[in-house]
């Protein structure tokens, strides 16, 4: 098949796979050096505490509010500002009073002149338990991904698909943790949209290597699976690019609740698109994939040959 005449670009991806696999590497080795140092910042949802935002009518001095939550015993106590000057959002550790108690108290402190927007308090143990789930949540939609790409198409695709996804979780991860941005449960639904969303781009790039070793003869894999992501590549931008601007919407104009949310979407999105490229594709051409692995085995042409 003529690419040119049919207006495919003939990019030459996969001979740029070894710049592109430093990158990665150095990308990884980064964030796990930042993960395993610093950790993540995580939010309410996962170490337990309240979580009270503050409205006031003019501009207010973050360390005056520290100092006041100091002095009233509140050790720990994290305060910043949130949207603007004159809203900020105040995290405490678990207290042995209710939430109506400590909005009371917190107002006491503060000043009458301030509005609690709302309060939000979650105990250690429920802390503990989201933390264990979402990390189960995310094994497992892991280990389901593999199975059902061993299935689809051939166990060398599977590990290839399951290599790029942990590639962009690993990545996501460690951007969130060298820039210490909250890490809460948005977040956490954030990076599981973005497995979806990579394997998603990554399966319709492997459909088509596989249409394109079972359509030919006696080509180099690496020129099959160049001319399948050069056939896919106006697919992928277009998928990425609308879903980036919807992201962009989201990330300058949603507010502040749901800033992480977006931006662990942003970086997924344009990580995982990258991984799709290369990652998933040159860990199959790694493996050694050929034709004859995608071939039916016999069983299965009978099977094809016995339908109605």
């Amino acid at each position: 098949m003529d690419m040119k005449a049919l207006n495919v670009p003939t990019i030459d991806f996969v001979g740029k796979r070894t710049y592109a696999i430093v990158f990665s590497v150095v990308l990884i080795a980064v964030s796990i050096f930042s993960l395993a140092t610093q950790g993540l910042k995580f939010g309410i949802d996962f170490t337990g505490g309240t979580l009270i935002e503050v409205g006031y009518k003019k501009s207010v001095d973050l360390s005056k509010v520290r100092d006041t939550l100091s002095d009233a015993k509140f050790k720990g106590a994290n305060v910043q500002y949130f949207g603007s000057t004159n809203e900020i959002l105040i995290r405490l550790e678990p207290q042995a009073i209710s939430s109506a108690k400590l909005s009371t108290k917190i107002i006491r402190l503060l000043g009458d002149d301030v509005d609690i927007r709302r309060v939000e308090f979650v105990g250690p143990k429920v802390g503990e338990e989201l933390t264990n789930d979402g990390g189960l949540a995310m094994l497992y939609a892991l280990i389901g991904i593999l199975i059902y790409v061993a299935f689809r198409f051939e166990y060398r695709f599977s590990l290839g698909s399951i290599s790029a996804l942990m590639h962009d979780v690993i990545i996501t991860l460690g951007i969130f943790s060298l820039l210490q941005i909250e890490f809460d449960l948005t977040v956490l639904a954030a990076i599981l949209a973005v497995i979806g969303y990579s394997l998603n781009d990554t399966i319709v790039v492997f459909d088509r290597i596989r249409e394109n070793f079972l359509s030919t003869r006696h080509v180099d894999p690496e020129k099959i699976i160049n001319g399948a992501l050069n056939q896919t590549l106006s697919r992928t931008i277009m998928t990425s690019v609308t879903t980036l601007i919807v992201l962009l919407a989201l990330f300058f104009l949603g507010g502040e609740i749901i800033h992480s949310f977006a931006l662990a979407l942003l970086i997924g999105v344009i990580i995982g698109t990258y991984s799709s490229i290369y990652v998933a594709s040159s860990m199959i051409l790694t493996m050694g994939i050929t034709k004859e692995d995608l071939l039916p085995s016999e069983k299965e042409k009978q099977e094809i040959d016995s339908r109605p």
